[in-house]
């Protein structure tokens, strides 16, 4: 329970006191350990510790460090999320089938597990023809050419352009850079849209508004297809969120800007490794070969005059690009 007088609160609606606490201890150093008893959230969120040499004093938290450790434990809870909503799919999939009165609420499952590419293809080209509003599509980077994305969807996603529909996809930002990618949208006449972010959830279908697909297996060889209106609809608005914070890409790129010599890929890198990743879930979490992903790595240590991976996270967090690239 927090001390009389001071109100309970999130890490993102800091208390004014606790506000004017943290931004002197940053100013000065350090704080007395009961100059900051009326305001104990900047000891629970993580931005003030105690002293090693004196532990009567409070020392500050760097603000980069400490807002990417409260970034990590909110996306840990959302995986978590993740993970349990996958749990109670496959608890429910199979009692959905049982034959009896209660249990034919609706002629169409609110969640169908699908199993097999074919099958799973099959669904998702059934739903689009019957689509005519619009398609939202997370498509992660998995390895296969964007070629043979063209191929398979060019014809299937025409088709609802021209029934008057609308086409929104996010990328990775590695996709920004595939010539095949690009072209897929230069051969659509219709309203097609596509952006990129640094990271991206699983791939997500989300058509018309009434049906989702989402994997439920890791090589995609399981998916899920989901009816139930509140999901659809979460799904949907999560869609939206992340369209909002993503940068354009076609049909009219936007320049993603440098700071002081660091290139907005390095930023991302440089926000995974002071969560301490390594350099292949890196590589994974951006969509890039670990070749490439330690390639940006030695640039950026260069960039910051680092000679090793602990003073590289002490140099990312002093350096405030991390700030800069919000």
């Amino acid at each position: 329970m927090p001390p009389a007088g001071h109100p309970e609160h999130s890490a993102e609606d800091l208390c004014p006191e606790g506000a004017v606490l943290y931004e002197r201890a940053l100013r000065e150093g350090h704080l007395r350990a009961e100059d900051a008893g009326g305001a104990p959230c900047l000891i629970d969120f993580g931005l003030l510790h105690p002293s090693v040499a004196d532990l009567s004093r409070l020392e500050p938290v760097a603000p980069a460090v400490a807002l990417h450790r409260l970034l990590r434990a909110s996306e840990d809870r959302i995986a978590d999320e993740r993970r349990r909503e996958l749990r109670l799919a496959e608890t429910f999939a199979g009692l959905m089938w049982i034959d009896g009165r209660h249990t034919a609420a609706t002629d169409t499952p609110v969640i169908s597990v699908l199993s097999g590419f074919g099958r799973v293809n099959q669904a998702i080209a059934e739903a689009m023809a019957d689509a005519s509003r619009e398609l939202l599509a997370i498509q992660p980077y998995n390895g296969r050419t964007a070629a043979r994305l063209n191929a398979e969807t060019l014809e299937r996603d025409q088709a609802l352009l021209d029934r008057g529909g609308r086409i929104r996809t996010l990328y990775q930002h590695t996709q920004r850079h595939s010539l095949a990618t690009v072209a897929h949208y230069e051969q659509l006449n219709g309203d097609a849209e596509a952006r990129t972010l640094d990271q991206v959830t699983e791939r997500l279908l989300v058509i018309d508004g009434t049906v989702a697909f989402i994997p439920a297996s890791k090589d995609r060889t399981v998916a899920l297809e989901v009816r139930h209106p509140a999901l659809v609809d979460y799904f949907a608005t999560t869609f939206d969120r992340f369209w909002h914070m993503a940068t354009p890409m076609y049909p009219e790129a936007v320049q993603r800007p440098s700071h002081n010599g660091i290139t907005p890929r390095q930023q991302a890198i440089a926000a995974l490794l002071i969560e301490g990743h390594t350099d292949a879930v890196i590589a994974d979490r951006l969509g890039m070969n670990i070749r490439t992903a330690r390639e940006h790595i030695a640039k950026l240590a260069a960039t910051l005059g680092s000679e090793s991976r602990a003073q590289l996270g002490y140099l990312i967090g002093q350096s405030g690009i991390l700030d800069q690239g919000r």
